[in-house]
C-alpha cells in the first residue's frame, strides 16, 4: 500500500486545530499562523487556561522543555501539546524532546514539519489516564 502524501495539508490542519477550538500559544511567534487559528477560531490566547485543545509550546534550548510540565495541567482529556523545536540541531534533539514529554506521562503520537527550521512533536493523554469524574490524569490533576 502506498505511503499518505499529506503535504499539500496546511499548517492550521496538521496542528488539529478545528472551528472553535481552544487553542493556548506560549513561544511560537509566526503571524500567519496565528492570523490562520483566529480565523478558525476566536478562543486564542497567549494566557494560560485550563482545557485547552491544542497546545503550541516554542522550546529553543533542552532548559525550555521544563515548560511542558505546566502545560500537562492545562491539556483537554482530549487535546494535543504540540512541542515546537528546531530541526536538524545538536543542542536540542528530537530524543531530548519526546524523553521530557513521556516524563511527564503523556505520549507522542504525532510529528509534523512546523516550518522550514522547526519539528513539531504531538504529545496527549493516554485514552486509559484521560479524565472521568473524579479520576486522576496523567498530569496527575483531578478535573
Amino acid at each position: 500500500m502506498p505511503e499518505r502524501d499529506y503535504g499539500f495539508r496546511a499548517l492550521i490542519d496538521k496542528l488539529n486545530v478545528k472551528e472553535g477550538a481552544r487553542v493556548l500559544l506560549l513561544g511560537v511567534n509566526d503571524a500567519a499562523l496565528l492570523a490562520d487559528i483566529r480565523a478558525r477560531t476566536d478562543k486564542c490566547s497567549d494566557r494560560k487556561k485550563p482545557d485547552c485543545d491544542v497546545i503550541l509550546l516554542g522550546v529553543e534550548s533542552v532548559a525550555d522543555l521544563r515548560k511542558i510540565e505546566p502545560c500537562c495541567k492545562l491539556l483537554a482529556p482530549a487535546g494535543g501539546l504540540w512541542i515546537i523545536y528546531p530541526k536538524g540541531q545538536r543542542h536540542i534533539t528530537e530524543a531530548q524532546v519526546r524523553s521530557a514529554g513521556l516524563a511527564t506521562g503523556l505520549v507522542d503520537n504525532k510529528v509534523i514539519s512546523f516550518s522550514a527550521t522547526h519539528t513539531g512533536l504531538r504529545f496527549v493523554i493516554r485514552k486509559a489516564d484521560r479524565a472521568t469524574p473524579g479520576r486522576s490524569t496523567a498530569a496527575g490533576q483531578k478535573r
